[in-house]
């Protein structure tokens, strides 16, 4: 696994160490939400974790980092191989990030309506693109990629990510202890949506390591046809293997245009410019501490923010 952000010395005649890119992932800031929740009683508090600050721009440079790192260590990426994978754009901007920083070839399987910010972004990092049929979404994506390193196993190291446990782990050693840690160990429920479902599942392991009654909510949209890009419709879609439906307490389904409305809020009203996905983990957010309020329950509620908005700011929603 990989350390989390070192603290510069504190003495003045100390030189500072030699960082690496590789030292900005984790320890993301937790930020109250405030005008979005001001209809609900003090009582209840969602907290919104600024994944964008991690090197890479999203919550995908934890499990990244992690699968390249634990790929080296086993000897299965080195400088022969080309790192391949399928991706709706963060996690390949990940890979490609670090990738470049460590001198690898890249190869990213990857939907061809993902957003024009995307695709620039990647070819720029350096990645070799193969753009997989729109209407297929992430799981045409995930068969091209099959396909290719069946085609030629010994060209690729296949990151796989939708079933490599060095995506989820990632989240159990990274993002659930610092979620404890700055909710100083209060948090009542955490909310994450499903892509690949390793946030979900490494940060839900280890709240419930620290407190079994922590409420896992797991979120997906609510119809095959979405506009939710990096989530998944589980009942239709190629069901990752490192997923654990029994992890989640409740499921919630967030319909596109509910995610794209509190997007907008989000960026109107609490100054946070994020992404779609976002805007659908703070849709499941509100409706959890819609229900606990009308029971009259307390609540620490914690989500998911993966990435900003600027790579979406091609979409029409944004001025509708």
């Amino acid at each position: 696994m990989y350390d989390l952000v070192p603290a510069f010395p504190q003495t003045q005649t100390s030189r500072p160490p030699m960082l690496t890119i590789e030292h900005w992932v984790g320890n993301t800031p937790l930020v109250r939400l405030q005008r979005l929740t001001r209809h609900l009683p003090h009582s209840i508090e969602i907290h919104a974790k600024l994944e964008w600050f991690n090197a890479g721009g999203s919550i995908k440079a934890r499990p990244a980092l992690n699968i390249i790192r634990q790929a080296e260590a086993n000897g299965l990426l080195h400088s022969g191989k080309t790192l391949l994978d399928a991706t709706s754009g963060n996690m390949g901007i990940a890979y490609a990030t670090f990738a470049a920083a460590r001198g690898y070839r890249v190869q990213l399987c990857i939907p061809e309506n993902a957003s024009p910010e995307r695709i620039k972004l990647l070819r720029a990092l350096g990645a070799e693109l193969v753009l997989t049929d729109p209407l297929e979404g992430s799981d045409g994506a995930i068969e091209k990629a099959r396909e290719l390193v069946a085609a030629n196993p010994d060209r690729y190291f296949y990151a796989d990510q939708y079933n490599n446990p060095n995506n989820w782990q990632a989240h159990y050693v990274s993002t659930g202890p610092e979620i404890w840690r700055q909710t100083n160990g209060h948090i009542t429920h955490f909310v994450g949506g499903l892509g690949t479902s390793g946030t979900l599942m490494g940060t839900g392991r280890y709240l419930r390591t620290q407190k079994p009654s922590v409420q896992i909510v797991s979120l997906q949209p609510d119809l095959p046809y979405h506009g939710l890009e990096g989530l998944k419709h589980m009942p239709t879609a190629i069901v990752p293997g490192i997923y654990d439906p029994s992890l989640a307490d409740e499921n919630i389904g967030v319909s596109t245009e509910a995610a794209l409305h509190i997007t907008r809020r989000l960026a109107r009203e609490e100054g946070l410019f994020t992404g779609i996905s976002a805007g659908a983990a703070v849709c499941g957010a509100l409706q959890v501490a819609r229900e606990l309020a009308m029971q009259g329950l307390p609540a620490t509620i914690v989500t998911i923010l993966p990435d900003a908005g600027y790579k979406y700011l091609s979409d029409r929603f944004w001025s509708e």
